[in-house]
C-alpha cells in the first residue's frame, strides 16, 4: 500500500483521475454525474477530440515518413577557382591507319547521297588533297588499310514513302536496315531530315572503321600541338604556361584542350570579377575538311565543367563562331542534396553499383556511360566506341559482330526512354556546382582592323589564312560575380519539428502538456494493477 494506491473500485478511480488530472474538460464527467444528457454530451466531445487528435498525428506521420524537403538558398561571396574549359576545334582527325577505309566510306557516301539526291558532291564534299589532309607515319603499329577489314554493303540508304491519309500526300523518309544475327527481326532506323539520316549512316560505318585503331595508341601523341589552334591565351592579364591545359581526342569534336582541369593550382584562383580578369583566347576555326560528314560545323566547341570531370561535349557546351569575338560570363551556383531517406544520390560514387569507366570524378553522365556500356558488352557481346571498354571487351566491329548496329540501337532507344534501369542505378551528385552562361558576340576582327590583326597572328603564330572566309575567333570567359548562390536541402519535417506540432495538437484539443500524457500513463498502470488485484481476490474468495 505504501507503494502502489490501491481504490475500492474502477469508479473511485475513475473519479479520482478526472477531479485531479490537468487534461481539459475531464472534470466536467464527475460534477455533470447527475445530469446524464451532459455527461454524455461531454463524454462524446472528450471522444471526439481524441479521434480529431490521432487523426492529426496520423497525418503528421505520414508526412514525415514521405521524407519530403524544402530548398534554401543563401549567398556566399568568397575567392574561388576558375572553372575547368574545354574547347575543340569540331575538326576530327583522318589518321593514316584507317585513312583508306574512310576514303572508301567517302566514296560510298557521295554514291548515297547522288543515288537519294542526284547531287554530284565529288567536287564540294569530297575533294581531298594531301595538303588537306596531314597523315602520320605510324609504320610502328603496322597499317590497317591492308588488313582483313571491309566496309559492309549491307547498310545502304534508302528512301521510303508513306501516305497521310489524312491529307493525301506522300512523306519520305530516308534511313538504314538493320537485322539481328538470324535475320528474322529488323528494323529501319530512318529519319525525316535526309541529312540527319546520312550523318547518322556515316557515324555508323565510321566507329567500324575506328575499331581497327589499337587501343594501346596514345591518339593524343598524334595529334597538332595547342599552338595550332591556340594563337593566343590569357589568364588574368598572365600568359597561360604548357601546364594550365591537358590534350585529348574526341571522335567527333576533334583535337580538344582542357584548362585548368585539376584545378589545384594557385594560378586559376579567381580573385575579381569581370572580363578583364578572365579566360582569354585567340582560336584557330579553320575547317581542314578532314572528314566532312562527320563534322559539318565550322567554329570552336566550348565547354565548361567543374575539375576532375569528364567533358561530355554531345550533351553541353556551345559553338562559337569563327569571325565573332564572344563573351561569356558565368556565374556560379551550388546544390547540396540530402540524400539518405530524403533522395537519392552519391557523395563520391563508391556507393553506386555501376562500375566507372571514367578516370574522373563521379557524374551522373560517366555513370550512364558506364552503365549503358556494361548492358552492351553484356547483351551484344562488343562495347560502343565512343565509350571506354570494361577490362576484357572489344569495340564493335561488323565483320566480327554483324547484328551490333540492331542490339545498339534498341537499347539506345530503351535507355532513352528510361525503360533500363541505369536511371535507377545512377543517382545526381550530393553536391556539385552548376554554371550559368550568359553570352554576347561581335563582329572580329572590325573590317578596318582585320589587316593588322592577321598581320600580328601571322609574324607572332606564323598564322596563313588561305580561304576567303574567316577562320579565327576570340573568346573571354569570366565570373560575372565572385559570389555564388547556395542551394541546399533540408528535411521540410525534422523530428524536433514533429515533437512541436504534436505538442501544438495536443494543447489544442485538450489544453495541456507532456505531464498530462504521463497522467494518461499512470491511470492505465493503476487500471492494470487494480484489474489483477481483483482477479487475484476472486481467484481466491472461490478457493476457499
Amino acid at each position: 500500500e505504501g507503494l502502489i494506491e490501491f481504490y475500492d473500485s474502477f469508479k473511485d478511480m475513475f473519479e479520482f483521475f478526472c477531479k485531479n488530472t490537468t487534461i481539459h474538460g475531464t472534470i466536467r464527467l464527475v460534477c455533470s454525474d447527475s445530469n446524464r444528457m451532459k455527461t454524455a454530451f461531454w463524454t462524446l466531445l472528450l471522444l471526439a477530440s481524441f479521434g480529431m487528435l490521432y487523426w492529426q498525428f496520423a497525418l503528421m506521420f505520414s508526412q514525415y515518413w514521405a521524407y519530403p524537403v524544402v530548398l534554401t538558398m543563401s549567398m556566399h561571396s568568397e575567392p574561388k577557382m576558375f572553372p575547368a574549359i574545354t574547347i575543340c576545334n569540331l575538326d576530327p582527325y583522318r589518321f593514316e591507319l584507317v585513312s583508306e577505309h574512310l576514303v572508301q566510306l567517302d566514296r560510298m557516301a557521295e554514291e548515297s547521297i547522288t543515288f537519294l539526291y542526284g547531287v554530284n558532291t565529288s567536287a564540294s564534299l569530297f575533294h581531298m588533297n594531301e595538303e588537306n589532309i596531314r597523315i602520320k607515319d605510324l609504320s610502328n603499329v603496322g597499317n590497317l588499310s591492308t588488313s582483313s577489314f571491309k566496309l559492309s554493303q549491307n547498310f545502304s540508304l534508302l528512301r521510303m514513302f508513306d501516305h497521310n491519309n489524312r491529307s493525301g500526300r506522300r512523306h519520305s523518309s530516308v534511313g538504314f536496315r538493320l537485322c539481328n544475327a538470324t535475320g528474322g527481326n529488323c528494323f529501319y532506323k530512318t529519319y525525316s531530315s535526309g541529312m540527319d539520316a546520312i550523318l547518322e549512316w556515316y557515324r555508323f560505318h565510321y566507329v567500324n572503321i575506328m575499331s581497327q585503331l589499337p587501343v594501346i595508341i596514345n591518339i593524343s601523341d598524334h595529334e597538332e600541338q595547342i599552338e595550332d589552334m591556340v594563337y593566343s591565351c590569357q589568364y588574368d592579364g598572365e600568359p597561360c604556361r604548357p601546364s594550365d591545359y591537358v590534350h585529348f581526342h574526341h571522335p567527333v569534336f576533334g583535337s580538344c584542350y582542357t584548362f585548368n582541369s585539376k584545378g589545384t593550382d594557385s594560378f586559376w584562383t579567381a580573385t575579381k570579377p569581370g572580363i578583364p580578369y578572365g579566360l582569354s583566347l585567340i582560336l584557330r576555326a579553320e575547317q581542314k575538311d578532314h572528314i566532312p560528314l562527320l563534322s559539318t560545323v565550322a567554329g570552336v566547341k566550348v565547354m565548361i565543367h567543374n575539375h576532375n570531370q569528364t567533358p561530355f561535349l554531345e550533351h553541353e557546351g556551345f559553338d562559337i563562331r569563327p569571325g565573332i569575338a564572344t563573351t561569356i560570363g558565368i556565374q556560379q551556383d551550388e546544390v547540396n542534396r540530402l540524400g539518405g531517406n530524403y533522395g537519392k544520390c552519391t557523395t563520391n560514387g563508391n556507393d553506386v553499383n555501376v562500375k566507372l569507366l571514367y578516370n574522373n570524378s563521379y557524374t551522373l553522365q560517366a555513370c550512364l556511360h558506364s552503365c549503358f556500356q556494361h548492358i552492351m558488352v553484356r547483351k551484344c557481346g562488343c562495347g560502343y566506341y565512343y565509350y571506354p571498354l570494361p577490362p576484357g571487351a572489344e569495340y564493335c566491329d561488323y565483320n566480327k559482330q554483324p547484328a551490333w548496329g540492331h542490339c545498339f540501337y534498341q537499347l539506345y532507344n530503351r535507355l532513352r526512354n528510361h525503360h533500363l534501369n541505369c536511371f535507377d542505378q545512377c543517382p545526381k551528385p550530393c553536391r556539385e556546382s552548376l554554371y550559368k552562361v550568359s553570352a554576347g558576340t561581335a563582329k572580329w576582327p572590325s573590317t578596318k582592323s582585320q589587316d593588322w590583326v592577321r598581320q600580328a597572328l601571322r609574324h607572332q603564330n606564323g598564322y596563313n589564312s588561305t580561304s576567303n572566309r574567316r577562320d579565327i575567333a576570340k573568346v573571354t570567359i569570366f565570373y560575372k560575380q565572385l559570389n555564388y548562390q547556395a542551394v541546399n536541402e533540408s528535411p521540410l519535417l525534422s523530428e524536433n519539428l514533429l515533437l512541436s506540432s504534436m505538442g501544438s495538437q495536443w494543447s489544442l484539443w485538450f489544453g495541456s502538456s507532456v505531464l498530462s500524457v504521463v497522467e494518461m500513463f499512470e491511470l492505465l498502470i493503476d487500471t492494470l494493477v487494480l484489474s489483477l488485484l481483483f482477479c487475484y481476490q476472486r481467484f481466491r474468495s472461490k478457493k476457499t
